[in-house]
């Protein structure tokens, strides 16, 4: 049974502020690396707002698992865009919030499919061309949070959650995303500070958030959360 996306989380006004004030949260990591379950916890337990991936209403998802190679440009186009406008109304309403996958991770998605031989290196480049001029108007993230998951464990979640349209994603298509995955993190964190978070075993929420809060303090880096006590 496919695991269906939880409401939005609206933060209470008669609860105290969040801990982290307005902070714009990035949850990053591999398909079925439990973003969205994370990103749910760490709303309630912050106060922040959840704006959770387009999943349910993606109108090229089915597409796009059957024939790849077909829809590969479409898809990315369609989240590149669906993403940006979600990015874009997180810095506008000015309360922060936390983001079920960031935009800057579509390109990873786009140079995997590339990679794979599912995207034409013309498109590959209009896409990149695209989201460098889209980037020219986006206000980063505070903090992205990299849930780091092998692809063995990240292929078992993705069966036990059932959804039909990803029954075709292979382990080989998991190592590439997560070899990219490594690339992106040595960039990204020059621009954006990273917190990665071992995942292949949950970790309680509460711990993980007071963790989280506390090296949120500490500037720009790419670090990785190894004491949670």
């Amino acid at each position: 049974m496919s695991t269906p996306t939880p409401p939005p989380h609206t933060p209470n006004a008669s609860r105290p502020q969040s801990p982290l004030g307005k902070a714009f949260i990035g949850i990053a990591g591999l398909i079925g690396a439990g973003k969205t379950t994370l990103a749910t916890a760490l709303g309630t337990h912050l106060n922040l707002e959840v704006h959770y991936e387009p999943v349910i209403d993606n109108e090229y998802l089915d597409d796009f698992y059957r024939d790849t190679a077909r829809y590969a440009f479409p898809m990315q186009i369609y989240l590149l865009n669906r993403r940006f406008q979600q990015h874009q109304e997180i810095i506008w309403a000015g309360n922060g919030g936390v983001q079920d996958r960031t935009i800057y991770e579509d390109a990873i998605f786009a140079k995997t499919l590339r990679d794979q031989g599912f995207m034409e290196q013309r498109d590959y480049e209009t896409y990149l061309d695209l989201f460098r001029h889209m980037s020219n108007f986006m206000c980063r993230p505070h903090v992205i949070i990299y849930l780091d998951v092998a692809p063995k464990t990240s292929l078992s979640r993705i069966h036990e959650r059932d959804r039909s349209c990803e029954s075709t994603v292979s382990l080989e298509y998991l190592q590439q995303l997560y070899d990219n995955y490594e690339e992106f993190l040595g960039e990204i964190a020059r621009l954006i500070p990273v917190l990665r978070v071992k995942w292949d075993e949950f970790i309680q929420v509460d711990t993980l958030a007071d963790a989280i809060t506390k090296e949120y303090t500490r500037g720009s880096f790419l670090r990785e959360i190894t004491s949670l006590v």
